[in-house]
């Protein structure tokens, strides 16, 4: 017996990769570049053991359409409802990160200081990889302290991309704003 329904959708990017977007009753739990569609279920089916997966484009009208807006640059926040689950760290690092505006970017130890864990750099950067909901909890805005771009899900062409989209210059950051 189902516990939950799941409800899934394709979108094209013009960024040369596709997205998937899930939802819950609760909100958008996932988003992921990339995957073939059998591979995107077998990620929702291992995190979600009980729920019964639905391929639905209406049911993520709204998400896919402010993604949408986003990727032709007229969006800068989204406002549907946000459903990541995580640790309570991770939920605390993907909040802060949730906090970099659009065309900003700042550093893992910024992250960490910002969530009063000044020594948990890698545990930030560990946690920053595990967002489930890049582009929304915009991971591809944290950089390196040394200001290059690194660790992105995506790879770092893709990492490139997003800040580029963002009207950022991603060569080398001299110094990384801090939000």
């Amino acid at each position: 017996m189902y516990q939950q329904t799941l409800y899934y959708a394709k979108m094209q990017t013009p960024l040369g990769a596709h997205l998937w977007v899930a939802k819950s009753a609760a909100g958008v739990c996932r988003i992921e570049f990339g995957h073939s569609e059998p591979a995107f279920r077998a990620m929702l089916a291992r995190v979600w053991r009980d729920a019964r997966l639905v391929k639905d484009d209406k049911a993520l009208q709204r998400p896919l359409a402010e993604l949408a807006e986003y990727f032709a640059g007229r969006r800068k926040t989204f406002a549907f409802p946000l459903a990541p689950e995580g640790t309570a760290f991770q939920q605390k690092v993907w909040q802060a990160v949730a906090g970099i505006p659009f065309g900003r970017v700042t550093t893992y130890q910024a992250i960490a200081r910002k969530i009063r864990k000044s020594q948990a750099v890698r545990a930030v950067g560990h946690a920053n990889g595990s967002n489930p909901l890049p582009i929304v909890i915009p991971c591809h805005r944290v950089i390196g302290s040394n200001g290059d771009l690194c660790g992105y899900g995506g790879g770092i062409e893709l990492k490139k991309k997003l800040l580029e989209l963002e009207k950022k210059e991603t060569t080398t950051f001299a110094k990384p704003p801090i939000f």
